[in-house]
């Protein structure tokens, strides 16, 4: 399926994840979204950064949706016909007490801890973009993160409706308990901007992590290196 992944079909378009990808990673996309936010602050006041959570997504990606999508892939047809046969005919029933209940036929769930797991869920989020020019989506697996410039401040509710349409589409479920929202200012323009109100259910931040390192709201590292410190002083503390 990798190669399949660098032959992007019509329908479907994988340059915004870098998760179980060739040459992605989680520094990749660290750096090319540090990237993205330090140019776009050179024209704008700040940028909003908003990390959005799915429940259990590896759990609830629906098989006849992830097949469709996988129709698309230029991938050859005994390798299709087998990632079918490996999720299909998946059942389960629940025994308790002497008793078991009836058998009901498992047709969701990419299998999270297998190797055709990652790469299934690859595909399904394949074809979640954003629905305004300038803002840009990053991903890394089911780690996604939308980056939206002070000047379309006014889509985000847009964006958002955008995500919840979708994931009703592919049987996700959007955490708004743990999506978080950060405002980053431009240096000398701090104290100076007025910030757009929240994201309603959604809790802004001063500090979000990303792929294990914390950005704070001045694109500094600041508080990561804080952490750093604190989990060696601990150790040697232990020592």
């Amino acid at each position: 399926m990798y190669p399949a992944l660098q032959k992007p079909p019509s329908e479907l378009n994988f340059e915004d994840q870098l998760g179980f990808r060739p040459f992605g990673s989680t520094a990749a996309v660290i750096a090319i979204m540090h990237m993205y936010i330090r140019t776009t602050l050179s024209t704008n006041q700040y940028v909003r950064v908003l990390s959005f959570d799915f429940t259990k997504a590896f759990n609830t990606v629906r098989h006849v949706t992830l097949m469709r999508k996988l129709a698309t892939l230029r991938i050859p047809d005994n390798i299709y016909n087998w990632i079918n046969d490996f999720f299909g005919e998946h059942y389960h029933c629940t025994g308790f007490d002497g008793q078991c209940s009836s058998v009901a036929e498992v047709k969701v769930s990419v299998i999270q801890g297998s190797p055709l797991g990652p790469a299934s869920y690859v595909v399904t989020a394949a074809d979640l973009h954003p629905v305004t020019s300038a803002n840009r989506i990053f991903k890394y697996s089911d780690d996604t993160y939308l980056v939206v410039p002070a000047a379309n401040t006014r889509s985000c509710l847009a964006e958002i409706a955008h995500i919840d349409e979708w994931e009703a589409t592919n049987n996700l479920k959007l955490n708004y308990a743990k999506s978080k929202e950060i405002i980053i200012t431009a240096r000398g323009k701090r104290g100076k901007s007025v910030q757009p109100p929240p994201c309603p259910n959604i809790e802004r931040v001063s500090s979000l992590r990303v792929l294990g390192v914390i950005l704070n709201d001045k694109l500094t590292a600041t508080g990561h290196v804080d952490k750093l410190f604190y989990s060696m002083l601990c150790s040697l503390f232990s020592l």
